[in-house]
Formats: C-alpha cells, structure tokens, sequence
C-alpha cells in the first residue's frame, strides 16, 4: 500500500512546535469550540443530509447559489467525489502539487499527465500550460496559490485556461483553499466564472481558513447540477457530522477572526521570508500562509531534534531532498523557528 505523507503528523512526532501544516496562526476560534460542545446535544440524531442550511449560508458568504454547493468530509472527500462522479480516462494535473488530485483521480482507473513547474521558471505556471491542453483530457487539476510553492496563477491566464477547457469538453477544477490568506483574492478567484462555466468546479475548505482540520469540512462550487446529483450519488448521505456542521456554521460568522488572521500572515511572512534570506536560505516568492525555500538535505531530522516539525517536499512529484515549506505562525513561535533554522545553516558549514 502506498504512503501518502502530509504535514501535520503530530501523532508520530509528539511535542513539535508544528509548521508543517498551514492552518490561520489565530487557531480554532473559540466561539467554534462551543458551537461544537453544543452541537454535543444533538449527538444521538442523525446528522442533516445534504447540510441545506449550512450549504445556504456558504451560498450568501461565496455569493452564489445555494444548489451550486455541495458539501464534504473536508476538501479531500469533494475531491474523491468528484473523481468518481466524473470517472475520467485521462487528466492533467501540475507536479508539484497537492498530493490528493492524483491519488484521487489514480483511485478511478485514470491516466495521469503531468505539467511540470521547474526552479528554472520560478515553479510558476506559464502559458505554455494552454498548449498542452488537449481534446483527450476530461479534467484538469489547478491549486491557486500552488501547494507547496504558493505560487499564484494570474486571472488573466486562468480565464484563457478555463475558456479553452469549455471549448475542448475539459472539467477544470480549480482549488482555493489557500486563497484566503492571499492579499486580493477576489482578483484572483473565479467563483464569478461558476454561472458562465459549467466545466468549472472549485475546491474550498474550513479547514485553513479556520483551524479546524480536524473538524474535516470542504466544500466545492459548480454550477453544472447534473455533475452535484451525480456527486450526491457518490457519497454515503451523512458524511458530514452534526458537529461539523454546527462549527461551520458558527466559523462564517467570524469575520473579523479571519482578517486579523489574514493580517498577521501578512506581517509575518514577509519578517520570516527576510530572516530566511539574512541567514542564507534560498527563499520562493510564496503567496499564501506558508513559505517554499531551499536549504541542506538533512534540515528536517536537525529540525525535529530541535522539536520543530517542518514539511519535508520531497515527496511531492518533481521536488528532491532539499526542498521544505513551512507555515506562517505567531511572532514568538516565528522566532524559535528561525533561532532553530539559523541553526541549521551553521551545522551544515561545519
């Protein structure tokens, strides 16, 4: 059996300071914490199928229709859905990304092709994307900004990808999940595309935006209703908990959480990406809460010895050893990654 291995594995590393996943610095806010004990309650009721009233509030919050949502157990569960809704022959996916495109898609039979992101380009996505795509592909995956390089796609370039996908019959999903902690990103989301494109499906999640991976609630935007039905199919019709959905609706709510998140991404990814730089780290232009850099082969295990968890990339297709990302966090936890970093570098010129 294949390993997939994400950040976050707190299970296997005990008391690390953990940047290996990207959650809002802030933490789970308390008033989702209580809703969650609320919902305790109403435990012994099955939960509601279909989450309506909470698919109505993600509606008012996106600004679009409630049946252009469909609701899961976290971003992951939409995306199995809807590889198996869909049952693709072939799809197109960048490397390196998120992990769970492929094995989602590979879990249906389908035939993957891969884009590569090169250092040589910046791992940006060029227009040379258009050219490779092609008549015999049914989907193509895209994460904007990219995990784990958080680089963006320009609106401009996703427009003229997903106006060539209509033209050759492609399904373009395309995940924000990260958008959030993006300085504009309403200049680079295509949720106001969803009504003019029914190829078009996006990937969203509570789980960053909030702190709540471990709640697991994702959600995807279309506005084809004949691929939601075959997607409800798909997926047994209570997969989302009552406490999942007690949280998500208390966490849309919390505006002013998310913002004084977003701001504090903000101030402390630009302080770590100069201190990175300063002590002698090859730093990617990152445009989400966490950052992509260069640094000695064995910077994870000295990391971990120091009890600081960091995301190892080289497992993602197209990365080596050498390659990391690390979350934007509070200041103070800020400073004893770089303390630990700065670190690193000497032992390595030892």
């Amino acid at each position: 059996m294949t390993k997939h291995i994400h950040g976050g594995d707190v299970y296997k590393h005990k008391d690390c300071l953990d940047f290996s996943a990207n959650l809002n610095p802030l933490g789970t806010p308390e008033s989702v914490k209580q809703a969650i004990i609320h919902s305790l309650d109403h435990i012994a009721q099955y939960p509601q199928v279909g989450c309506g009233v909470l698919r109505e509030r993600i509606a008012e919050s996106e600004g679009v229709k409630a049946e252009e949502v469909i609701c899961g157990n976290g971003a992951a569960e939409v995306i199995f859905t809807l590889c198996h809704a869909v049952k693709p022959k072939r799809a197109l996916i960048p490397a390196p990304t998120f992990a769970e495109y492929g094995q989602a898609l590979a879990s249906t039979g389908c035939e993957l092709e891969y884009y590569m992101l090169t250092e040589n380009d910046g791992f940006v996505l060029s227009e040379a994307y258009l050219d490779i795509l092609h008549k015999g592909l049914d989907m193509a995956f895209l994460c904007n900004p990219n995990n784990p390089t958080g680089m963006l796609i320009p609106h401009r370039l996703l427009k003229r990808i997903l106006e060539k996908c209509r033209k050759l019959d492609i399904l373009l999903v395309v995940d924000e999940c990260f958008l959030d902690f993006v300085k504009e990103p309403e200049e680079y989301s295509l949720k106001h595309s969803l009504s003019g494109f029914n190829n078009l499906f996006i990937l969203k999640a509570f789980t960053k935006r909030y702190a709540m991976a471990g709640v697991r609630l994702g959600y995807g935007l279309c506005s084809d209703r004949k691929l939601m039905e075959r997607m409800e199919l798909c997926v047994q019709p209570w997969n989302v908990s009552t406490m999942a959905q007690a949280a998500g609706l208390q966490a849309l709510t919390e505006t002013e959480y998310v913002e004084e998140g977003r701001q504090l991404v903000f101030r402390e990814a630009q302080w770590l990406k100069d201190e990175l730089v300063r002590i002698g780290y090859k730093v990617f232009p990152s445009e989400a809460n966490y950052i992509f850099f260069k640094g000695p082969e064995e910077l994870f295990d000295f990391c971990l010895r120091k009890r600081i968890l960091i995301r190892d990339c080289s497992n993602y297709p197209g990365l080596t050893k050498g390659y990391y990302r690390i979350a934007v966090k509070r200041h103070e936890e800020n400073v004893k990654l770089i303390e630990v970093l700065e670190g690193g570098i000497l032992w390595q010129k030892q």
